[in-house]
């Protein structure tokens, strides 16, 4: 069984998230998406809440887990039995860090990190602008998945 884990803080959890997981159900049999703690960013959603919009997203969809975890990727990746890493990247500034995170990820335990490309029509969406709209009291709907609701 190949399967992947797709590791992030997901606040909130964008359509962007949402392509990049459901394109890589072509390339894996099973995708762990693993909400990670950085203590360096302050979050508007609770782990609980993520964990619960995340399931939304993907309710009854066996070959989606959702899990939080608080270690270094690699050892979530390894602990869940994942074989890669699944990435998205929106812009050039993101492949620099996504290849040194990978190459060091790679050197540590042999895991490879898979990365597609963000679509297109999702480019301009992060969690960040989520929030920031969030905050002003706009209607971030748009930047969902389906039947995932704030």
């Amino acid at each position: 069984m190949k399967r992947a884990i797709f590791p992030g803080t997901f606040d909130p959890f964008t359509v962007g998230h949402y392509s990049i997981v459901t394109r890589g159900l072509t390339l894996f049999d099973e995708i762990v998406i693993g909400i990670g703690t950085n203590q360096s960013k302050k979050t508007l959603f609770s782990v609980e809440k993520r964990l619960e919009m995340i399931h939304q997203a993907f309710d009854g969809n066996p070959r989606v887990r959702v899990e939080s975890y608080n270690s270094l990727t690699v050892d979530f990746a390894l602990a869940v039995e994942a074989g890669f890493i699944l990435r998205g990247l929106r812009s050039v500034g993101d492949f620099e860090y996504e290849r040194t995170i990978g190459d060091t990820n790679r050197i540590l335990t042999g895991l490879e990190t898979v990365i597609l490309f963000t679509e297109s029509a999702y480019s301009h969406i992060s969690s960040t602008v989520a929030r920031d709209l969030i905050s002003y009291g706009k209607d971030i709907s748009s930047f969902l998945p389906p039947n995932v609701k704030i």
